[in-house]
C-alpha cells in the first residue's frame, strides 16, 4: 500500500525501510535509548511497518505490533526533525488508523508528549501515558 501526501510517500512496503535511519532516530528517543540495534532489527522483522519517504530518502516511522484480528499496538513512530511541522505524523496515523487492516481493531499506544495527536484520532487516555482507541464498529459474526 502506498498513499501520496504533498511531496512525500507513505508505505507499508518493509523492504523501503531504512534500517540504519530507525536505529539512528531511537538511539536518541526517550522510549528505545537503551534498545540494541539488533533489538530494534528484531522488532522491524516482527511487525507492521510503516515508512514515510521524501523522493528516496526516509523521514518518518511507524510499527505496528498486532495479533492481525483484535488489537494492535502502535509503537516508535517518528518524524525527523527537519521535516516537522508539515502534518506528516497526522497524516501517518490517519493512514494507519484508517486501513482496512487496523480500523476494526483495539489500538493502544504509549507516549508521553504527543497526546495532542493521537487525540484527533479517538484515542482516548486510558494513564497517564498509555491511550487506546477502540474499534470502530463491531462486525456481527
Amino acid at each position: 500500500m502506498e498513499v501520496s501526501y504533498k511531496n512525500y510517500v507513505i508505505s507499508d512496503d518493509k523492504s523501503r525501510i531504512n534500517v540504519q535511519t530507525v536505529i539512528d532516530f531511537l538511539a536518541e528517543s526517550y522510549w528505545a535509548n537503551r534498545r540494541s540495534p539488533e533489538k530494534i532489527k528484531t522488532s522491524i522483522r516482527n511487525s507492521v511497518c510503516y515508512g514515510v519517504y521524501h523522493k528516496e530518502i526516509m523521514i518518518g516511522f511507524a510499527r505496528i505490533v498486532t495479533d492481525g484480528a483484535t488489537m494492535y499496538y502502535l509503537c516508535d513512530v517518528f518524524v525527523v526533525e527537519e521535516y516537522r511541522g508539515q502534518g506528516i505524523s497526522k497524516k501517518l496515523i490517519d493512514v494507519i488508523t484508517n486501513s482496512p487492516d487496523f480500523e476494526w481493531m483495539t489500538g493502544i499506544l504509549g507516549t508521553k508528549d504527543a497526546h495532542g495527536l493521537y487525540d484527533q484520532f479517538e484515542f482516548e487516555r486510558d494513564s497517564e501515558r498509555f491511550m487506546r482507541r477502540h474499534p470502530q464498529a463491531r462486525k456481527a459474526f
